[in-house]
């Protein structure tokens, strides 16, 4: 058997390595190593791929979920409701620009942040709401966007682990994750659905004044080379990294569809176990590409479980070991634990096992039984 990674990028670039490596080298070739032909061709299939109207590169994701905020124009002390189950980029950036983060709690069974969670912290401060599609999984955007449009708020999608994935309306449409509220940021680095080989990240909106001002941004407030129009950061997507990334995105409903098969392989070998709650699989739509593939672990040794498949040779992890709310750096009086009984109990279940589009049926089954040998 081939060694399991958690994600398995050699192979991955194996099948595609003609058309990479003669991506990169026309970069090589024209020395356009910023904003290049190759940004500007990624930027428009990027744009078709999504169905939308604006697609703004920049040079990671924690950048892109920034520049989103600063474009929309908020203000120190405005709130910014997000969850607490995720990765601290999306409060960081939060904190860094001097606004109020307000965490919230999720959704025990999508793990995505809580519509009466949301409902519940809105005050007259509030004046955004920052969703994210955590582990591949598209939040719930209709009710979302319904509380948003009640009270005037921006909805800034965080896409980070969700590319590809579709959102379902009640009245049968889909729309792509991060295409929905007002702007969205995603990330492409490595490891992700959709990942470059170094770090890359963008921003998409369907506002062509918001678009136009997030351009600015990017490129240090410019529009015209040395007039500095509004107040800009430098974060470009080299010319390089969107060589890659314009040669994988053809195959990344490709991706995602590997994803969602090695998902259900998972889940079938865990159907019916008392102590493993598998992710939810819907067969009538692709909410979710599974950027991780993530279990709960009831009423029994999570770690101890981690420390069995690592001692077995199989990679996994805890995403996410600590609560944002509990973090250090984003301690607040605000916070009580009472408020976050959901986040709290998912922060000791939750483990990780590999997933990528490369996994085959033989590690599969390695993996399955070697997690219901040690819960038997």
């Amino acid at each position: 058997m081939k060694k399991i990674q958690m994600v398995d990028l050699k192979s991955q670039y194996d099948k595609i390595a003609t058309t990479v490596n003669a991506s990169i080298q026309e970069v090589l070739d024209t020395n356009t190593y910023i904003n290049g032909p190759q940004v500007h061709a990624f930027q428009k299939n990027l744009e078709e791929y999504l169905d939308v109207k604006h697609v703004i590169p920049c040079a990671n994701g924690t950048d892109a979920l920034q520049i989103a905020m600063m474009g929309l124009g908020l203000k120190p002390g405005d709130e910014v409701i997000t969850a607490d189950f995720t990765f601290a980029a999306t409060v960081e950036v939060i904190a860094l620009l001097q606004l109020t983060p307000v965490l919230v709690d999720v959704d025990i069974v999508n793990m995505n942040i809580s519509i009466e969670a949301i409902k519940k912290a809105i005050t007259p401060k509030t004046k955004a709401i920052v969703p994210v599609h955590l582990f591949g999984r598209a939040a719930n955007m209709e009710a979302i966007m319904r509380i948003a449009n009640e009270h005037n708020l921006y909805v800034i999608e965080d896409n980070a682990q969700a590319i590809g994935a579709n959102c379902r309306f009640s009245d049968g449409t889909k729309k792509k994750a991060g295409t929905i509220g007002h702007v969205a940021s995603t990330s492409f680095f490595p490891s992700k659905n959709l990942g470059c080989y170094g770090d890359g990240g963008a921003i998409f909106t369907n506002d062509d004044a918001l678009a136009h001002t997030l351009r600015g941004i990017v490129n240090h407030g410019m529009y015209v080379r040395y007039h500095h129009d509004v107040v800009g950061v430098n974060s470009r997507l080299d010319s390089i990294q969107a060589a890659v990334l314009n040669a994988k995105l053809p195959f990344l409903d490709e991706y995602g569809a590997a994803r969602q098969e090695a998902a259900r392989k998972y889940s079938k070998a865990f159907e019916g176990h008392k102590n493993i709650v598998a992710p939810t699989i819907c067969d009538v739509c692709d909410c979710h590409v599974f950027h991780q593939y993530t279990l709960r672990i009831i009423d029994a040794d999570r770690d101890a479980l981690m420390q069995h498949l690592l001692d077995k040779g199989i990679p996994c992890a805890i995403y996410y070991p600590i609560p944002l709310h509990s973090q250090k750096a984003y301690l607040d009086a605000r916070y009580k634990e009472e408020d976050f009984p959901v986040t709290n109990q998912l922060v000791k279940e939750v483990i990780s096992l590999p997933m990528h589009t490369e996994l085959d049926d033989e590690q599969i089954q390695y993996i399955t039984n070697t997690v219901l040998e040690f819960l038997k």
